[in-house]
């Protein structure tokens, strides 16, 4: 059962999160959420996840060094991204969330939603290349996504910051 969402409550404000995949399209998610953020009093959560299907088959020590190495990547990573969003958002703004989990990117996308009842929107981007529009919104096509009980803003990736600078 999904938790009813408080980000318009007092003492609450609304989040989006984004995934922090480092991804060219990743980045548009992100600008896009720092603006929308900024101009509406709410936050931005950048969630890292570990997918390490290896790390299981792998000896203790290896796959704990995997996993090491791995969670340390992605810290950094979140913290660059962390500072684009302060970046992006400017002064005043709330100090962006960072979360890293490990597992199924969908299903961790789905705990930090339940986990958070702040979080309002997930914002994603699509793909520009051939490919489609990439594996994420693929899957809400599939119906991955069923469990999914917030809105979900699908940025194209194509846009300049200046174009969602007009839309955020």
């Amino acid at each position: 059962m999904s938790r009813r969402r408080q980000s318009h409550e007092p003492g609450h404000y609304r989040k989006f999160l984004v995934v922090a995949d480092g991804t060219p399209e990743g980045d548009r998610a992100l600008y896009y959420a720092a603006r929308r953020a900024a101009r509406t009093h709410g936050g931005v959560v950048l969630l890292g996840v570990l997918e390490l299907a290896d790390a299981s088959s792998q000896w203790l020590g290896v796959a704990e060094l995997m996993r090491a190495e791995a969670t340390d990547a992605a810290e950094a990573r979140l913290d660059q991204l962390a500072a684009r969003a302060r970046a992006i958002s400017g002064t005043g703004a709330r100090e962006p969330e960072c979360v890293l989990r490990e597992g199924d990117l969908a299903a961790a996308i789905l705990r930090v939603i339940e986990a958070d009842e702040d979080i309002a929107i997930l914002v994603l981007a699509a793909g520009t290349g051939g490919e489609g529009p990439g594996p994420l919104i693929a899957s809400l096509a599939k119906g991955v996504w069923a469990g999914l009980h917030i809105p979900v803003t699908i940025v194209p990736g194509g846009l300049t910051d200046a174009e969602i600078d007009a839309l955020a």
